[in-house]
């Protein structure tokens, strides 16, 4: 890996030397994009390939075209940020009709009652969408009222409207105020779950810094998903020591260079399709039989990310610092989970979360990467239940088993 890697290194660098030669470099520049676009700051690990191109391609095809994941849809709405960024979310409500109609995995999970009037509201990471919450909307709609939204300039929220119009650096800190704004919007009363995953964890800490007293008032549980609180800079994405700093050195420049070229640069992206599918595998899964399904929509989310995005986003990363905001969450059920084999936001960053909320429960998924509510959907599901039932918004929590994966059972921390 660590040849490999270091050959990626030489040539995205040899690739920003080369000013103006931008076709030349798109392939190189295509492979760069998607180590960020799956979370990760830089570094490749490629697989070689063993089946025909025009067979990956059918495949792909064919997979878009049966694919399940991400077609669940609920009542849209629309919040404006304090920017006038448009931020889109939809609402799955409580159906009270359904809850005596549950099948027995569902009353197993739930149990027969009503929920309790609380609202889970999830937020998704970098170069992801609501979507990415697939299996968790599908286990609890109807059962207990849920909001999912698109973080700006993802999904199908608007471009950030500063970032356009007058060049702002996107920051965590307007990332909690969207959030606000969301919540604002979607949920004006009543209590609250808060549920992020990787950056959408780091979203929900800047809600709590700049707005402890939302935290304190309504907010009941939280659950961390595959995140950090600071120190992202000091992830070395399974690289070696030289390769790391490296790309480290070159990364922003390249980032954003491409951006600046952004109609070029996607075509690059889909002329490497092939090796950005490597890519992503890579840095969102650890186990090896991840479905082809699965790996396909986690794709295609992050395949929907523009260039001039990914760009934008990823300095936030390295100026995040949350952990102080942390302390608001003290006086609550917290889960904490993360994948053991996640090379973008490593299961140490987890723990040191859970290190300073002495009361949360950890849970460190063995053979799972960053996509881990993807990749075993039915251990973060059954976690997640477990939350809800503590927190009171559902009645009764118990195990889901094989729930859209074959994983194995979750290590607690």
């Amino acid at each position: 890996m660590s040849e490999s890697s270091a050959e990626a290194v030489a040539a995205v660098a040899s690739a920003t030397g080369a000013a103006g030669n931008w076709r030349r470099a798109t392939g190189i520049a295509g492979a760069a994009i998607g180590v960020v676009a799956a979370g990760a700051a830089a570094g490749v690990a490629i697989e070689r390939l063993t089946v025909g191109r025009g067979m990956r391609k059918k495949a792909r095809l064919a997979l878009d075209s049966t694919g399940p994941y991400g077609s669940l849809r609920g009542t849209p709405g629309r919040a404006y940020a304090d920017d006038g960024t448009e931020l889109y979310y939809e609402v799955d409500d409580v159906d009270p009709e359904a809850v005596p109609a549950l099948s027995p995995r569902r009353r197993r999970l739930f149990g027969r009652k009503a929920p309790a009037p609380v609202t889970v509201v999830f937020s998704h990471g970098y170069c992801l969408s609501q979507d990415s919450w697939h299996f968790q909307r599908a286990a609890l709609r109807g059962v207990v009222r849920t909001v999912h939204w698109d973080q700006r300039s993802h999904g199908r929220s608007g471009r950030g409207v500063q970032q356009v119009q007058d060049g702002v650096p996107v920051s965590i800190d307007q990332l909690g105020r969207d959030l606000k704004a969301v919540i604002d919007a979607a949920v004006p009363q009543g209590p609250i779950v808060l549920v992020g995953h990787s950056m959408g964890g780091m979203t929900m800490m800047a809600l709590a810094d700049q707005y402890p007293e939302l935290i304190r008032d309504r907010v009941v549980a939280t659950a961390f998903v595959g995140t950090s609180s600071g120190r992202l800079g000091e992830v070395n994405f399974g690289l070696p020591v030289a390769g790391v700093n490296a790309v480290r050195r070159v990364l922003p420049g390249v980032l954003k260079a491409l951006g600046q070229q952004a109609a070029l640069v996607e075509k690059g992206r889909r002329a490497t399709a092939d090796l950005f599918a490597g890519i992503i595998k890579r840095y969102s899964f650890a186990s090896r039989d991840v479905d082809p399904a699965v790996a396909r929509f986690a794709e295609r989310m992050i395949e929907g990310t523009p260039i001039d995005v990914v760009a934008e986003f990823y300095p936030a990363f390295t100026d995040h610092d949350k952990t102080e905001a942390l302390e608001s969450f003290t006086d609550m059920p917290v889960l904490v989970l993360a994948g053991i084999g996640d090379l973008v936001t490593p299961s140490e960053h987890s723990e040191a979360i859970a290190d300073l909320l002495p009361d949360a429960e950890l849970v460190l998924v063995p053979d799972a990467g960053h996509l881990v509510m993807l990749e075993h959907p039915e251990v973060v599901t059954d976690r997640l239940a477990d939350l809800l039932t503590r927190a009171g918004a559902v009645p009764a929590g118990a195990t889901v088993g094989g729930y859209g994966s074959t994983s194995s059972t979750a290590q607690p921390g």
